[in-house]
């Protein structure tokens, strides 16, 4: 693993309303992570975090913690408020993705970095075949050659375990499971050095989430695709991140190696948390 971050996040803060003079100010504590004052929720709430090449970073924290916000926030489907927001694949890092022009953001956000939603109806387009919705990535991504393409979306279904015959198939026709494989293998098209994991085991069966988890493991080794995967549920966690982030009200709360975390947690949340993974 280098030294140097594949991200690096600097107080990021999402916020859902106006805001006021008494929320704005950091150190002023809300109710949960709602501004007692003029209503406004805030989502995520200066948090800074580094991921670097190679790893899975693990975010973990119950539901409405601002985990997902902070996904999204990455992957730019969420307008931040402020945040300082590194890519070394981007410029070197040397250029807030926050900032820069909408055309370098989609080009980020296409070449650079792949998404998997907690809901698979947000990351595919269900009444179009399965593999349309990988060439989708890779036409936002510049790929003319239908050729290419298609011998493309084949490679990536074959490796995800999607029968190639279903290729024609819309994925609303799939399983939970299914679907969730072709969206990892649209999220995985460009071979982006990034990807985003929000909740992917979520409604699905023991056996299939095991199914899920492996298929993770394995695409990162082989590709070896530095990761950020957000759950509720500590078990996925452990199974694949070596760092973690426990988050509450927006914050983060604790942070350190996953096994350190499962072993001597500090917060009473975080305890919470472990109590319920060992009972």
């Amino acid at each position: 693993m280098e030294n140097k971050p594949a991200l690096s996040l600097s107080n990021l803060s999402v916020r859902y309303g106006r805001g006021c003079t008494f929320c704005e100010a950091s150190d002023n504590e809300l109710q949960g992570n709602r501004c007692p004052h003029c209503g406004s929720i805030w989502a995520v709430r200066n948090v800074s975090l580094q991921v670097y090449p190679g790893e899975i970073l693990g975010v973990v924290g119950e539901s409405g913690s601002g985990k997902s916000t902070l996904v999204q926030a990455l992957y730019m489907d969420v307008e931040p408020v402020s945040g300082d927001y590194r890519l070394n694949c981007y410029q070197d890092g040397a250029a807030n993705v926050f900032k820069v022009s909408l055309p370098q953001r989609k080009m980020v956000r296409h070449l650079m970095l792949g998404m998997v939603y907690q809901n698979p109806h947000m990351g595919l387009r269900m009444g179009f075949s399965v593999g349309a919705n990988v060439a989708e990535k890779l036409i936002a991504a510049g790929s003319r050659n239908v050729q290419e393409m298609t011998r493309r979306t084949a490679e990536l279904l074959a490796h995800m375990e999607v029968p190639l015959d279903r290729v024609k198939e819309p994925p609303k026709h799939f399983s939970g499971g299914m679907q969730q494989r072709v969206q990892i293998a649209k999220a995985v098209a460009n071979n982006p050095p990034m990807l985003f994991l929000d909740e992917i085991t979520t409604g699905l069966d023991l056996s299939v989430q095991a199914r899920v988890l492996d298929l993770v493991r394995r695409i990162q080794q082989e590709l070896g695709i530095t990761m950020l995967i957000v759950s509720h549920d500590l078990a996925v966690i452990r199974m694949l991140a070596s760092r973690t982030l426990v988050m509450l009200g927006g914050r983060v709360i604790e942070s350190g190696l996953t096994d350190q975390i499962l072993e001597d947690p500090q917060h009473p949340f975080t305890q919470i948390l472990v109590h319920s993974l060992l009972s």
